[in-house]
């Protein structure tokens, strides 16, 4: 055997063996026939289980927080509205008192000048009166 040279038919039977081989080394490897396979993914199945309740639990405290977050914020922006509201209907109260005291007084200047230009015309009047009478 010294000058064996394998032709295409012996590299194809020896090429046959070594996939038999092979695939008889996976199948004797094949987890499915360890006899703790069933055992290890059940205990897989329930970890992956309570891993998904946990997260779905850390989800749901996170959207409580976000909500009660988004609710103390609402809160504080409509206190914060009312409050401005408040001040601005202040605000506008005493413009208004300012205004209707403004009124007042120029109501009562006009008032005053129109007693006093009475008053005048009153004098002049008399006056006049007083002049007629004499040159009668």
């Amino acid at each position: 055997m010294k000058n064996f040279e394998p032709n295409f038919a012996n590299r194809q039977s020896e090429a046959a063996k070594a996939k038999q081989a092979m695939l008889k080394k996976a199948r004797e490897n094949n987890p499915t026939n360890d006899p703790d396979y069933e055992a290890r993914q059940a205990a897989r199945r329930a970890e992956n289980l309570s891993r998904a309740a946990e997260q779905r639990e850390k989800n749901e405290a996170r959207a409580a927080r976000i909500a009660e977050r988004k609710a103390a914020k609402l809160a504080e922006q409509t206190r914060k509205a009312e409050e401005k509201a408040a001040i601005e209907a202040a605000r506008v109260a005493e413009l208004q008192a300012e205004q209707d005291r403004i009124e007042a007084e120029a109501a009562e200047k006009e008032r005053q000048e129109a007693e006093l230009l009475a008053a005048q015309k009153a004098a002049r009047d008399a006056r006049y009166a007083a002049r007629k009478a004499r040159r009668r």
